[in-house]
């Protein structure tokens, strides 16, 4: 079970910033853009997005298609319906993948699991919106992260 809990931090005044705990203990503020002491609660919806599905095709790079991975990065925008509830309606998510001699169809088939299959937070968004997703390589030029050559390598 996931649970949650906010709580109003100065009731007397008229701001709307609360403070979150998380089931597992973590601590965050939640305000509005006239606070802006915190994320408003539906921004934490577009980065739980990007999260899940960062965490979902990275694990798959990694372990089932054993990628050399050196950094990534989720980029998620998300169009609001006009009137309330303004549920997401379209999110755009941009996959940025850095590292050696990565396969495309491996980040291709990891992005697909995780929309298709393992990210929670996406199976719940897509039951308002639309997605669009792209993504980018970036080849890792950093020398000394290279294996060795095996022509200059002595035993």
């Amino acid at each position: 079970m996931i649970t949650a809990k906010v709580e109003l931090t100065q009731p007397l005044r008229q701001q709307r910033q609360f403070v979150a705990q998380t089931g597992s203990g973590h601590h965050l503020l939640l305000d509005d853009a006239a606070g802006g002491t915190g994320p408003k609660p539906i921004e934490l919806v577009a980065a739980g997005l990007a999260g899940c599905t960062a965490f979902d095709v990275v694990t798959i790079l990694r372990q089932k298609y054993h990628q050399k991975v050196t950094g990534y990065e989720v980029r998620v925008e998300a169009d609001q319906a006009e009137r309330p509830p303004q549920v997401f309606t379209a999110v755009r998510i941009h996959h940025v993948v850095t590292g050696f001699e990565l396969d495309v169809a491996a980040l291709e088939e990891a992005i697909r699991l995780s929309e298709e299959k393992y990210c929670s937070v996406g199976a719940m968004v897509q039951k308002t919106a639309s997605f669009h997703t792209t993504y980018e390589i970036v080849e890792d030029k950093t020398e000394w992260m290279k294996p060795a050559q095996a022509a200059g390598v002595q035993a």
